[in-house]
């Protein structure tokens, strides 16, 4: 029987599932700073995840900048039925949900206050018929504001992963992200450095295009683990833009998704 006593505690607001939908596992992908790659985490873990024989699903949490439906090169939107909304399936079977699959027009802006944002997050969790999902991904738009307050403190979090780039300046706004889950006390499962490095393809030679990277103090001084590094690759906006991100034949996340089950069978000790 899994236990879900401590991340019910910390869903101190914590929302009921739709009747028709058993999320076994629930991890939010965060960052203090846009443009990182935090929608590209979200895609490759599900994606892997998938490919792994686990049922996945993403929540795409970023309202007003939704980027995973692009990934996996969705169109069709939402359907409603006598269950509840049912989420968008990618080519693999992974379960999607977004506001781009809810509005005519992709290209239109969603200009919604806070209060607006929380509801909507809210109801893609509550009103959506998930099915049987073992791990699904929230994608959360960057800084610690309402959103994030929301989905920390509603929903029965296993935890979180980190995602930030070898830059100084990334780090220190990604910390404050590391704090918030610190002062709500949702535990960090680790951290995903994107952009880490480039791979010469005539030479092979490994180069650290921004210098040295930064995210080693930002462990050190926050005492979580490096589980991930994301390389510029081209390959990776390429299928991204084709919308066949799951067609992207490197595994960048195995130790990511290896870390995760570890955490999940530490957590059910």
């Amino acid at each position: 029987m899994r236990n879900l006593d401590n991340r019910e505690k910390r869903a101190i607001f914590r929302l009921e599932q739709n009747k028709n939908s058993n999320v076994k596992n629930v991890i939010a992908i965060v960052s203090g700073k846009g443009g990182v790659g935090k929608s590209l985490v979200t895609s490759l873990l599900a994606s892997e995840m998938n490919k792994e024989g686990k049922t996945t699903a993403i929540l795409d949490a970023d309202i007003t900048g939704p980027s995973i439906p692009k990934a996996f090169g969705l169109k069709d939107k939402l359907k409603f039925t006598e269950k509840g909304t049912v989420p968008a399936l990618s080519k693999n079977g992974i379960k999607i949900v977004s506001t781009n699959l809810l509005i005519d027009d992709e290209a239109s802006s969603v200009v919604w206050r806070a209060p607006i944002l929380t509801a909507a997050i809210r109801q893609f969790w509550q009103d959506i018929a998930w099915g049987e999902v073992d791990y699904m991904f929230v994608d959360l738009p960057p800084g610690t504001s309402d959103p994030q307050l929301n989905v920390f403190q509603s929903i029965p979090l296993m935890g979180m992963i980190v995602v930030t780039s070898p830059q100084e300046s990334v780090s220190i706004i990604v910390e404050k992200a590391m704090n918030m889950a610190k002062k709500l006390n949702v535990p960090v499962i680790g951290v995903v450095e994107n952009f880490s490095y480039f791979i010469a393809p005539d030479t092979g030679t490994r180069y650290n295009i921004f210098g040295e990277s930064k995210t080693k103090k930002l462990l050190i001084d926050n005492d979580v683990e490096l589980i991930g590094e994301i390389p510029i690759d081209p390959d990776i906006p390429k299928h991204v833009d084709e919308g066949k991100i799951e067609d992207l034949k490197k595994s960048y996340m195995k130790n990511t998704i290896e870390r995760i089950y570890e955490f999940e069978q530490t957590e059910q000790r």
